[in-house]
Parts: C-alpha cells; structure tokens; sequence
C-alpha cells in the first residue's frame, strides 16, 4: 500500500463513517469522499505524480467523469499528453466534446475510487471501437475484491471496506440513517 497516499485521504478526511450507499447500489460503512483530496491542488498533484510512476509510453490519458476529469488532466500533465474523458449520455458512457484518439495510441485509464470497477470496464469496452493500445489502468484507491480487467491494473492504495447487496445489511447498519454521496448516474 501507499503510505503516503493513504495518509493523505487520512489528513484530509476523506475517509469518512457512516452508512453509504454507493454508486455501485452497495452499502458500505465507509466511504471514500475522494473530492477532500482532489479539491487541493497540491495533493491532486502528488496522486497524479505517483499514478504517472506506475506505466510508461504513454500517448493518451482517459477516464470517466466526474472525479476522474481532474486526475486525468494531471496524469496527463505528468506525460505531457492530452488527458480526455468520457461521460455518461442516457445511463452510457460515451466520448463527446470533439475529443479525438489517434489509432495505435497508448492509452492509460485512470479512475478514482473502484468497488466494482464497472466504469473501468465499460471505457475498456469503449475503447475497442478506438483501435489502441491499452497499457494500463490506474485508480486512486481500490475498495473491493480484487479485478481482473485483463490489463495491468495499479491502485495507488488498497483500502479493505466491506460492502453488502440491500438485502443483506447487518442489523447494526441498517440502524444509521443513510447517506448517498456523489453519484455517477449510472
């Protein structure tokens, strides 16, 4: 794990308790307010620096907005390539605003925070029509079990928080009112 990173989300709570229901449908009680660290510019840099160390030879940074707009204009900066984003258009994702991919490019994806990875796996799959070359993907921190996108996959920090489907909420849980953060629209 990433120390450093972890004491970051730490310093600037946002790891946060509760009860949460996740853009996922799951509930956890925790969650990850990823914006307490993105919202300053200093450690957005410092995550972008430590997610850029992790692949090279790279030609295009992407990623699926909201959160992840930011990490990819500073992973980008860090390569000193363009760092787009695709967005949700009647519940998928799609890349809009004129971005353009060359054929052949070396693709990084990076992402927030991944439960499921749904999104990840729905940009790998976006990607397709795009005739690239994915070489990675990055996350800001990883919450759930481990994911096989069928491409390297580097969390900067594994963080074990435990998840359960609506129907199977623990008793102690269900007690706590319920808060929905930041959702996708997924």
């Amino acid at each position: 794990m990433n120390n450093k990173i972890y004491n970051l989300l730490v310093d600037k709570g946002a790891i946060m308790q509760g009860h949460f229901v996740l853009t996922s449908g799951l509930h956890s009680n925790k969650y990850i307010e990823k914006f307490r660290v993105l919202e300053d510019p200093n450690s957005l840099e410092i995550i972008c620096r430590e997610m850029a160390v992790k692949f090279d030879k790279v030609d295009i940074v992407v990623s699926a907005a909201i959160g992840g707009i930011l990490l990819s204009s500073g992973v980008a900066k860090e390569y000193n390539v363009n760092g787009i984003f695709c967005e949700r258009v009647e519940g998928e994702l799609v890349f809009k605003r004129g971005f353009q991919i060359p054929e052949g490019s070396n693709v990084l994806i990076v992402e927030d925070i991944v439960t499921t990875g749904g999104s990840i796996k729905e940009i790998i799959n976006l990607l397709k029509d795009y005739n690239v070359n994915i070489k990675g993907i990055c996350s800001l921190a990883h919450r759930g079990d481990n994911i096989d996108f069928g491409y390297q996959y580097e969390p900067l920090v594994q963080i074990d928080i435990e998840t359960w489907d609506s129907n199977e909420i623990p008793d102690w849980l269900s007690k706590i009112q319920i808060t929905k953060p930041g959702s996708t629209g997924k």
